[in-house]
């Protein structure tokens, strides 16, 4: 007898698909001209991976791009092949060794997922939604604009 499974929600995804996904999604998040919903993405299931066992906080690097030039740190996170980071929590100070410098010549692995298949991928894991709700209010349908023939009036 087959077994149901929601399919809505898979609750066997694949560590490296995971991984290869965020790297989709943290690559395009760099060039990207609102990053912000990306960056939410990667963030979220960077800590459900880690929450889950599956991802390992490394230690603390010195920020490639520090803030009003102070010294600022970043948390290493490992998943499967590929390394990120994120911003850090006040504990992982006390709980994490530093690890000095960021190593410029480490390069993740490439992937060829498309960033479609990656954002759909990360939303169904965190249950993030990708798309913002519609307010009853705002919902102004969009109107052709009418054109006069030339020489007539508009009003």
């Amino acid at each position: 007898m087959p077994h149901h499974t929601d399919q809505s929600k898979p609750a066997h995804m694949k560590v490296d698909d995971l991984a290869q996904a965020i790297f989709t999604v943290n690559r395009h998040a760099k060039a990207a001209p609102d990053p912000k919903m990306l960056y939410t993405l990667k963030k979220l299931a960077l800590e459900k991976l880690i929450s889950e066992g599956k991802a390992k906080k490394e230690g603390l690097h010195f920020s490639k791009n520090p803030g009003k030039s102070q010294q600022k740190s970043d948390v290493l996170v490992a998943v499967g092949n590929y390394y990120f980071h994120i911003p850090p929590k006040k504990e992982d100070f006390q709980t994490l060794s530093h690890l000095g410098e960021l190593d410029m010549n480490y390069r993740n692995p490439k992937t060829t997922m498309s960033l479609s298949t990656a954002k759909r991928l990360l939303s169904q894991y965190t249950n993030y939604s990708l798309t913002p709700p519609q307010s009853s209010m705002n919902t102004r349908r969009k109107t052709a604009p009418i054109f006069k023939p030339l020489g007539k009036s508009y009003f």
